[in-house]
């Protein structure tokens, strides 16, 4: 016997990879909301979304697209989030869940939970998926299959608001994990924040280099190169959001890895090859666990 869904009417804010992809899982499996409703204020969004079919009901206006509804998803930039709730809160049903797919939690706290309605039960999470495509166009049902949901429930929050936020991504194929805010804005800024941010660095030095060069550079780009130009592809107001937000736990990671950074320089000038055999043994050793974990 099939699973009631989830949500009785299930509202996604932001239409991009990580929105889209959840709308399509939604319309896919039939279980996660009873009804759809897709919002997306960005030029063109909403009528691409209307022609992809990907929800039933399709809006331009947030606070319109939350009314009456028991489950809302914010899926856009966290520096939108601030304008965004309060344009939605005195719109927001007594009893709806609200959460999010923000990849800074400190700031999604800051951002929501002065303005959140009595009733309104707020479960902040984040999918650790994603690729470097953007848009309604981008997303796939399958895209949380395998990936960690990390959940950063406040105390105190309500065990069923919580329940439908867990119920919705292990729906998705994804395996959830708990951590408090502070802890998960450290832990994906080593994973995830710092290496965009060396990519986005490594990029604009090859465009600042000559004209000559950069041409030599770019027409023989080794497969290192191609996987940096790949991550620093990705959306522009997404990440400069998420560099902004997460400022104080990025520049204690990047602080760290400039002096190890430094370190590893240091070995190649004086030709120390045991510290710089140790360091491609930890590379690989990192690799290696990652593969074992299935999350290569």
């Amino acid at each position: 016997m099939a699973e009631p869904p989830v949500f009785r009417r299930l509202c996604i804010i932001g239409l991009g990879l990580i929105g889209s992809s959840i709308a399509r899982l939604a319309r896919e499996r039939g279980d996660i909301a009873e009804t759809l409703v897709a919002c997306d204020s960005g030029p063109g969004v909403a009528e691409r979304v209307s022609e992809l079919g990907l929800a039933d009901v399709v809006e331009t206006d947030a606070g319109r697209a939350v009314r009456d509804c028991d489950g809302v998803i914010l899926c856009t930039p966290v520096g939108t989030f601030a304008g965004l709730m309060a344009a939605i809160a005195p719109h927001l049903a007594p009893g709806a869940v609200l959460t999010d797919t923000g990849s800074t939690k400190g700031s999604v706290l800051r951002d929501l939970l002065p303005l959140l309605p009595p009733g309104v039960h707020l479960v902040p999470g984040h999918p650790m998926a994603g690729t470097e495509h953007s848009g309604p166009d981008a997303g796939f049902a399958t895209l949380f299959q395998g990936r960690y949901v990390i959940l950063t429930p406040l105390e105190g929050t309500e065990p069923a608001a919580r329940a439908k936020v867990e119920a919705l991504w292990r729906r998705a194929g994804a395996m959830i994990e708990t951590m408090d805010p502070a802890t998960h804005d450290k832990v994906v800024a080593i994973v995830s924040h710092l290496p965009h941010l060396i990519a986005f660095t490594i990029c604009s030095t090859a465009d600042d280099l000559a004209q000559e060069t950069r041409e030599q550079v770019l027409k023989f780009a080794a497969s290192g190169f191609r996987d940096f130009t790949r991550i620093a592809s990705s959306d522009v107001d997404m990440w400069r959001d998420v560099f902004l937000n997460n400022r104080e736990a990025l520049l204690e990671m990047l602080a760290r890895f400039s002096e190890d950074a430094h370190a590893l320089g240091r070995a190649v000038r004086w030709g120390e090859a045991g510290f710089i055999e140790d360091r491609i043994r930890r590379g690989r050793k990192i690799r290696r666990t990652l593969i074992e974990l299935k999350q290569a």
